[in-house]
């Protein structure tokens, strides 16, 4: 297995924060056309635009929380040489819980179902963080 096939779910969770944004983009150009947002309080205020504006808006701002230890767990794996192909799929398997997390997040947001997808996802990280260290001693 190549080294550098631990970038392809790399690659699959960039993809889903830039979904994200367009659906950001799409929501709010919506709630714009239907004239239901004030444009200068929701300048100051994301408050202010409607709730499946705000759905996608946090969204976003999740994909910018464990996603990121996600990065650094990948790149550490690729820089000492660690990739294997567990660690892939397991990879894999937590951009794939992040996407059905975006999904929960972004519809029906029903929190304890969200909440067991993101434990899933922390459970993930905390494996590939006690492999990592393994490899490193």
């Amino acid at each position: 297995m190549e080294s550098s096939s631990i970038f392809l779910p790399v690659l699959g969770q960039i993809f889903l924060t830039l979904i994200a944004y367009i659906v950001l983009l799409r929501r709010k150009a919506t709630a714009v056309k239907q004239g239901s947002v004030d444009r200068q309080k929701t300048a100051l205020d994301n408050r202010q635009w409607p709730e499946s504006v705000v759905k996608a808006s946090n969204n976003i701002a999740n994909q910018f929380e464990t996603p990121v230890l996600f990065y650094v767990l990948c790149i550490l794996s690729y820089l000492i040489q660690a990739v294997t192909e567990w660690l892939v799929i397991v990879a894999w398997i937590y951009v794939a819980s992040r996407y059905i997390h975006s999904y929960v997040h972004m519809t029906s947001n029903y929190v304890p179902y969200r909440m067991k997808i993101f434990a899933l996802g922390v459970l993930i990280l905390l494996g590939m963080l006690v492999y990592l260290a393994y490899c490193l001693i």
